[in-house]
């Protein structure tokens, strides 16, 4: 991604996208009982605020009334079509994990299976998009974090707290090469989720050999564990790899998403917000609501010059429903150079 001359003036840049995270499956209820929805109606609601508040992507996951993340996708379908009903035109994203909660006390906190994530294709009403992790990685979302970010919560304690740093991100080729092939087939976008610059590597080589033909539409994540690290040299590394054409979210943890977020403002990136990511003012003096973290960051926004997207803009920036019909269109579109002729595009792969 170039900066070139007048790059951080907010009028040479997109509009702000951003994403809310406001379900958080590694809390349970009684962690933050004002922010945490367990009804249907309440997780409604949840992301109407959101979009009132600014955010104009929802990042989706589901509760049971027993207060624990669902790995039902019926119960996706349920909130997708109440989302739909109430605010038509924010943006809905299903996490892909489904939920990676522990389903009882002391066991992992794991991803669920390649089949169980491939039917996220088949969900209706349909999402617009779908995250999508490329290459199995740690996932030690801990790691980042200090003891008093989670004082008193259920991940201090120690079985949760050892599910939680032992937790692993499987994805192998087998895997999101079919994942990617179903949801485009389905309409729905991959949004990826880069943990580093080796993922959006391989993103690049699938688009050199044809199996996604769309926008290039991420987050960048920097967790730590497994995942960047929250500082600007990372971000920079990263931001020198990827093409001009990618519409980038910024996404961290706990008391690293404010300043994080605010580079991304900065830099014409988007960002994403909510208590999945963090529970915390900067001073940890009290916590703060998903949407007190969006009405901060719409604030700062306009501090910088930056206008925040509306839904209508936010889904032009993002790019809602576009493919591509062949390689060398999605390699133009997306500001790659083009393959060259007679390579391999990948370990015993050609374009198609």
């Amino acid at each position: 991604m170039n900066f070139l001359d007048g790059s951080l003036f907010p009028e040479n840049q997109d509009k702000l996208v951003i994403t809310a995270a406001p379900y958080g499956p590694e809390w349970v209820p009684s962690d933050f009982p004002e922010d945490i929805p367990v009804s249907m109606a309440d997780q409604v609601q949840k992301a109407v605020d959101c979009y009132n508040a600014g955010a104009t992507v929802l990042h989706l996951h589901v509760r049971e009334m027993d207060g624990k993340g669902s790995k039902r996708l019926s119960k996706f379908n349920e909130l997708i079509a109440g989302v739909r009903k109430a605010v038509p035109e924010m943006v809905i994203q299903v996490g892909g994990s489904i939920s990676f909660a522990p389903e009882s006390e002391g066991s992992a906190a794991k991803w669920l299976s390649d089949d169980t994530r491939h039917m996220l294709a088949e969900l209706d009403p349909k999402p617009d998009q779908v995250t999508v992790t490329v290459n199995t990685s740690q996932m030690n979302v801990l790691e980042q974090m200090e003891a008093a970010d989670i004082a008193g919560t259920s991940l201090a304690q120690p079985e949760n707290y050892r599910a939680y740093t032992e937790m692993i991100v499987p994805s192998t080729p087998s895997f999101f090469e079919e994942h990617v092939r179903r949801l485009s087939k389905a309409g729905i976008q991959s949004a990826f989720q880069f943990y580093n610059i080796n993922s959006f590597e391989t993103v690049e080589r699938l688009i050199r050999r044809g199996v996604y033909r769309g926008p290039l539409i991420c987050n960048w994540v920097a967790i730590g564990g497994g995942m960047d690290q929250p500082n600007v040299y990372s971000l920079s590394n990263f931001l020198r790899a990827i093409p001009d054409g990618t519409m980038l979210t910024v996404e961290s943890s706990m008391r690293n998403v404010l300043p994080i977020n605010m580079m991304g403002i900065a830099m014409g990136l988007h960002v994403r917000c909510g208590i999945e990511d963090n529970l915390w003012n900067q001073s940890r003096s009290e916590k703060m609501t998903t949407v007190q973290q969006i009405e901060q960051l719409v604030r700062m926004s306009r501090e910088f010059g930056r206008e925040v997207a509306n839904a209508k803009e936010a889904r032009e920036i993002l790019k809602i429903g576009v493919f591509y019909d062949t390689v060398e269109e999605t390699l133009a579109a997306n500001g790659f150079a083009p393959n060259a002729k007679g390579r391999q595009q990948g370990w015993l792969k050609k374009a198609a």
